[in-house]
């Protein structure tokens, strides 16, 4: 005898395959998310990587032909974008994005380059939908599937590990923070 159609058996399947359909980018979106959440005490695509480099000592002349000198010195493309001296030896190049820092009598630079974190920077190009397109519609297809997770997830235990017992509580928990943090900015509109 063929049994009859069982809800909670198709339930516990969608829950299943979803969860492992999207374990991989769960991992990849919990990453960068915690990174992103505190771009402003770091940048976690980004790390600047001071370097010293030694040249011969240079005279001290004008702020244009010091940073000639120290381009040639150094090797670096091209004239920077602008200079700055601080003090009469010391001259400062800066080119988009990296900038040398020298002291020409002492012959000791500073460069220092923005570096890419090659993981994290990957994964916050994804989070932050920096490819656009296709990526989109994939993303978006995660997005549902993390909801069809989450309703699923509500009705795989019975009983009082379920829904129907502390299941009701913990899910409430989970709904105060963003509840509060609404209220909040309706009473203390920015």
């Amino acid at each position: 005898m063929k049994r009859p159609w069982n809800w909670r058996r198709l339930n516990r399947a969608v829950h299943r395959d979803a969860g492992y359909l999207v374990a991989g980018l769960t991992l990849v979106y919990a990453v960068s998310g915690v990174a992103v959440n505190h771009k402003a005490d770091w940048n976690s695509s980004w790390s600047l990587a001071p370097e010293t480099r030694r040249f011969a000592p240079l005279p001290v002349t004008d702020r244009d032909t010091m940073a000639a000198a120290l381009v040639a010195a150094l090797s670096l493309p091209g004239p920077p974008r602008s200079s700055f001296r601080r003090a009469p030896e010391q001259i400062e190049l800066y080119y988009d994005g990296w900038s040398v820092e020298a002291d020409v009598t002492a012959g000791v630079a500073k460069v220092t380059r923005p570096r890419e974190r090659p993981v994290l920077r990957d994964a916050n190009y994804l989070h932050l939908n920096e490819p656009k397109g296709a990526w989109t519609w994939f993303a978006d297809a995660y997005g549902v599937l993390l909801g069809a997770l989450a309703v699923t997830g509500l009705f795989v235990l019975r009983g009082r590990n379920g829904l129907g017992g502390r299941g009701k509580w913990l899910a409430m928990a989970g709904i105060l923070p963003v509840l509060a943090v609404l209220v909040w900015r309706w009473v203390n509109p920015a």
